[in-house]
């Protein structure tokens, strides 16, 4: 398996956690990521309606960069947002929906 890229997150706790940083390399990016039973996009999607479920806000952001770059869409994340209002809560929807907002703001 070729090394992944680390990330901002990864990066900002390696110096404090660093086990926990290198399992996240290894074992998530390097491992479970990489496994060619689901497509990174279909891992992305199912990533990012899982922290907007469990209110994972700080990963989020993170996670719907990596979703576009995966190849899911805007309109498609629009509609997990809006599907997971019904399931997850209304509250975890429109957060969700702010940290969208934030990104596609950014970039």
């Amino acid at each position: 398996m070729p090394p992944q890229p680390t990330s901002p997150a990864r990066e900002a706790i390696r110096g404090t956690v660093p086990m926990l940083a290198e399992i996240s390399d290894k074992i998530i990016y390097g491992e479970v990521w990489e496994r060619p039973g689901l497509s990174k996009r279909d891992r992305s999607l199912i990533t990012v309606a899982t922290l907007i479920a469990l209110g994972r806000e700080k990963q989020l952001d993170g996670h719907l960069a990596r979703a576009l770059a995966n190849g899911v869409t805007k309109d498609e994340i629009a509609e997990i947002i809006t599907h997971l209002a019904f399931y997850a809560g209304w509250p975890a929807a429109m957060t969700a929906a702010t940290i969208a907002k934030d990104l596609y703001e950014k970039g």
